[in-house]
């Protein structure tokens, strides 16, 4: 017998994460107190366009109140500062858990002093020249190099080192911030995550009685005529469908069974981001016979990618529509979070967190069709209207 090598962890996709977070600087070259003065003048140009994080070290004793309940015993101490929510803890953080606290994040920036990152801003300042040598190997991905003196080039070993780069760094003035700050942005306007398309077409339609999604309101399958419209926002559209209800679906679109069994339109969502975890989600339901493409524009042109999701307020309750919305790819352990605490709701994610909310222009046009009789009346006015006078 042929030995097959043993495979410690599943086949599956895995998200671009850093250190800490997709979008992430570490700025080096030059002393803390000159990365921290820049850090400072960068959230301040990009607050308004991002949610900042930092990441540095602070090596002193602490001392004062913050300290004295850790100091008493506790491992853990959580402060409502009213303007603020600080969390001192005891103990070694890992890689995994700063990725999570720093989810809400648009970008991070990090002291490359103390820590790497996958991307780099260098500053060419003469006093820390042999350091920066000694961290080259850290330079991975340098997108800008900042001078101290318009007449002070790069090092040469510097230099070097970057011509093996595919992309050569831009060139700007430490002290022309706004530039910086307008150049991380154009950044991160260019790693805006794709959208795909997922029509819900795997629930088991028990008011119904019969599959929604084969239901011909429009003349073709309610689940066809769906994904056709989600085709001109997004690059890619697939049907989310049960595992033992794919054999069965004939469809020009791509299926995605669920790997998350049981658990309604969560685990659909889910399963998408397992499969696509850099992606956002353009998810509709296969229930929404009237929606039409506006309502579908006004979503992508209202995305709000620094949220975790774009969603409708439903008309009938005034709650966040989560079965018409944009799922941003830091939705994805989010939702994690909520099933692990045993919550299996889409909604009361978006109820939780910080969402960009909607009132759609045509309300009418989030309707849900889930009854016999509510099909029947639908299919009678959709008949009589395309039905010409006699």
């Amino acid at each position: 017998m042929a030995n097959i090598p043993h495979q410690k962890h599943a086949d599956m996709a895995r998200p671009a994460l850093g250190q800490f977070h997709r979008h992430e600087w570490a700025i080096l070259g030059a002393p803390c107190s000159v990365i921290q003065h820049l850090a400072r003048g960068l959230m301040a140009q990009l607050s308004d366009y991002a949610h900042v994080a930092y990441v540095d070290a602070d090596h002193q004793q602490a001392h004062g109140e913050s300290s004295t309940r850790l100091a008493s015993g506790a491992s853990i101490e959580l402060t409502d500062k009213i303007q603020f929510n600080r969390i001192d803890r005891i103990g070694e953080r890992t890689l995994f858990q700063q990725r999570t606290w720093l989810n809400e994040a648009d970008l991070v920036l990090v002291n490359g002093n103390h820590f790497p990152a996958n991307r780099q801003i260098v500053i060419i300042d003469p006093r820390k020249e042999a350091s920066l040598q000694k961290r080259l190997t850290q330079l991975s991905q340098v997108d800008l190099i900042l001078l101290t003196d318009s007449q002070q080039p790069p090092f040469d070993f510097l230099q070097a080192h970057l011509a093996t780069q595919q992309k050569a760094p831009k060139v700007l003035a430490l002290s022309d911030v706004e530039h910086i700050a307008d150049y991380l942005r154009t950044l991160l306007q260019a790693a805006r995550p794709a959208l795909l398309g997922l029509v819900l077409a795997g629930g088991k339609s028990q008011r119904m009685g019969q599959d929604k999604g084969t239901i011909a309101y429009h003349g073709q399958p309610q689940r066809e005529y769906a994904a056709e419209l989600l085709r001109p926002y997004c690059t890619e559209v697939f049907l989310s469908v049960r595992p033992d209800q794919a054999p069965s679906v004939d469809s020009a679109f791509p299926l995605l069974p669920d790997t998350f069994l049981g658990l309604g339109p969560m685990g659909a969502i889910l399963s998408a981001f397992q499969a696509r975890p850099d992606a956002a989600w353009l998810v509709i339901a296969c229930d929404l016979p009237l929606l039409q493409h506006h309502t579908l524009e006004q979503l992508v042109r209202e995305r709000h990618t620094q949220h975790m999701a774009t969603a409708f307020i439903s008309p009938v309750n005034q709650f966040p529509e989560p079965l018409i919305a944009i799922w941003e790819p830091r939705s994805y352990p989010i939702l994690l979070q909520f099933l692990a605490q045993g919550i299996s709701c889409p909604r009361k994610a978006l109820i939780n967190n910080p969402v960009h909310l909607l009132h759609a222009d045509n309300p009418d046009t989030l309707q849900n069709i889930n009854y016999p009789e509510e099909m029947e009346s639908l299919l009678s006015q959709l008949h009589s209207n395309q039905t010409p006078e006699g």
